[in-house]
C-alpha cells in the first residue's frame, strides 16, 4: 500500500474507532472474551490495527470492517488461549498446596470423572475435542492433521463437549 492509501485508511479507521468507540469491545465479548476483559482486548485489537494497517488490502469501508473483525478475533483467541494457561496454573497450584482436604478430594474425583468421560469418547470425537483444548490448535490446524474438513474438526469438537456435558 502507498503511502496516500495508507493516511486514507488511518483517517477512515481512526473515524471508525471514534463513531464507535465501543464497537471492538462488544466484538469482544460476543467472542467469548469476559466483560471484565473486554476493554483489555478491544485496546490490543485496535493497537494491533494501528500497527498492521500496512497490511490492508482496501481502504474501503466494507473491507476495512473485515480485516478489523479478524483482528477482534485473533485478539481475542488469543486471550482465551492466555486463559485457559492461566486456569491450568491456578489448578497446578491448589494440588501442589492443599489447604482443605474435603475440597482437595472433590477436585480430584471431579478430574478423574472428566478423564474418565474424555476417555469414553469415540476416537473420532476425543482426538479433535484434545487438539483443541489441550494443544490450543484451531479447527483448521486439526483439520489438516486429521485430513477433513475445518466444519467438520469444529463439528467434532463441539459433539464431544455435548457429549461430556450429559
Amino acid at each position: 500500500m502507498n503511502a496516500e492509501v495508507i493516511a486514507v485508511a488511518s483517517a477512515r479507521l481512526d473515524t471508525m474507532l471514534r463513531r464507535e468507540p465501543q464497537r471492538l469491545r462488544r466484538r469482544s465479548i460476543s467472542l467469548g472474551v469476559p466483560p471484565a476483559d473486554a476493554d483489555d482486548a478491544a485496546q490490543n485489537a485496535a493497537l494491533r490495527a494501528w500497527r498492521s494497517l500496512s497490511a490492508l488490502r482496501s481502504a474501503d469501508a466494507g473491507p476495512m470492517c473485515a480485516w478489523l473483525d479478524t483482528i477482534v478475533r485473533t485478539t481475542a483467541i488469543d486471550m482465551n488461549r492466555a486463559r485457559k494457561d492461566d486456569l491450568g496454573e491456578v489448578l497446578c497450584e491448589r494440588l501442589a498446596s492443599p489447604q482443605d482436604v474435603e475440597a482437595e478430594a472433590e477436585l480430584r474425583e471431579r478430574l478423574e470423572a472428566a478423564f474418565r468421560a474424555i476417555d469414553e469418547l469415540p476416537d473420532d470425537l476425543r482426538q479433535p475435542l484434545l487438539m483443541s483444548v489441550v494443544d490450543g490448535l484451531t479447527a483448521q490446524e486439526i483439520a489438516q492433521r486429521l485430513s477433513i474438513t475445518s466444519a467438520a474438526a469444529r463439528q467434532r469438537v463441539s459433539r464431544a463437549r455435548r457429549a461430556l456435558r450429559t
